[in-house]
């Protein structure tokens, strides 16, 4: 079995329980003995996404003793402002926020600390002139998932006799701005400098969907006829570069003309790579509702908790996906 586990565990300085939510609650998002949780997700834009929301709704039940109110901002920030005031108008114990950009949320989130509410970032890093303003982040290393992107990449040229080859790349970003986007484009960059041979041909925007990458992707084989490598930042924009390729009458995949490097490794992905036309999908786990969840109950019972938490993550090749995709929750 080939693959790796990276990213494990905890890291970051603690915080402590910020906010002073009382109690019982007066008005508002009253529930009884409920804990009230208002969570603003980004979108639907992916298989990635769905799951991750999937994770948050299993996890924020009655049954196990809370009250999620779901907000869908359509891939826009206004959006997501606008619930977060809703949610401190509605007076709930906690935030949840996944947010579409990085940048942009301090006047905000100064709203929910002035109302004592503490704020939990999931997904996407933020970046704000005052820490406190969150309580804890969760979530992956995107600049890591970009260093094993490499990593993967040298170590299958060498296994494959083409080390010294001249290799062409081209990348299908993510949103531009948005964590995932900014650490996998900086990580691959970063390590792809060992490697003098390596050439990136040129980086577009794919915005996550599978229907912009195959777009780009169109784009980029019209403009280069040369292509080794695509870096796709998530695993629907590699769908969509997959039937880009098979429409212009090239293969793809481990017996194919053009490697196919993923992000997330989403069920589809390990679909694409046991059909044989993606090389390798690294994971970016989405399941952050119980680690969320253990962060509140820590919360209520008054402790610190870590301020950033990662997610336990791996490396999935082509070679490994019919044995781990049964093993699989997403």
């Amino acid at each position: 079995m080939v693959f790796s586990m990276v990213a494990c565990g905890s890291k970051g300085g603690d915080s402590p329980a910020s906010g002073d939510k009382s109690a019982s609650k007066s008005d508002g998002a009253s529930s009884g003995d409920l804990i009230v949780v208002g969570f603003s997700q980004v979108g639907a834009e992916s298989d990635w996404r769905t799951a991750n929301t999937e994770s948050m709704k299993s996890t924020f039940t009655k049954e196990n003793g809370y009250e999620l109110i779901f907000d869908d901002a359509q891939q826009k920030q206004e959006n997501q402002i606008k619930a977060v005031r809703n949610f401190i108008q509605q007076d709930v114990d906690y935030i949840v926020i996944a947010p579409v950009t990085e940048t942009g949320w301090d006047t905000v989130l100064q709203e929910a600390k002035e109302a004592g509410i503490p704020v939990i970032i999931v997904d996407r890093m933020i970046d704000v002139s005052d820490d406190s303003l969150f309580t804890a982040w969760v979530g992956s290393n995107f600049l890591q998932e970009g260093y094993d992107a490499v990593k993967w990449l040298a170590e299958y040229l060498e296994k494959n006799g083409r080390k010294d080859e001249q290799i062409n790349i081209v990348t299908l970003q993510g949103t531009i701005g948005s964590s995932a986007q900014i650490g996998r484009t900086d990580g691959f960059a970063e390590k792809m400098a060992a490697y003098p041979n390596w050439t990136m041909l040129e980086k577009q925007t794919g915005e996550f969907t599978q229907s912009k990458g195959q777009e780009v992707m169109e784009s980029f084989l019209k403009s280069y006829d040369d292509i080794d490598v695509v870096v796709a930042e998530n695993d629907n924009m590699a769908f969509g570069a997959i039937d880009a390729i098979k429409a212009a009458g090239k293969t793809c995949g481990p017996n194919g003309d053009i490697i196919i490097i993923s992000f997330d490794a989403v069920a589809a992905a390990f679909d694409a790579m046991i059909e044989g036309t993606m090389n390798v999908s690294i994971e970016c786990n989405p399941l952050h509702g119980p680690r969320v969840a253990e962060i509140i109950k820590k919360l209520e019972a008054g402790q610190t908790v870590d301020k950033l938490q990662y997610v336990e993550e791996g490396v999935f090749p082509a070679e490994t996906a019919a044995e781990i995709k049964p093993t699989r929750a997403y």
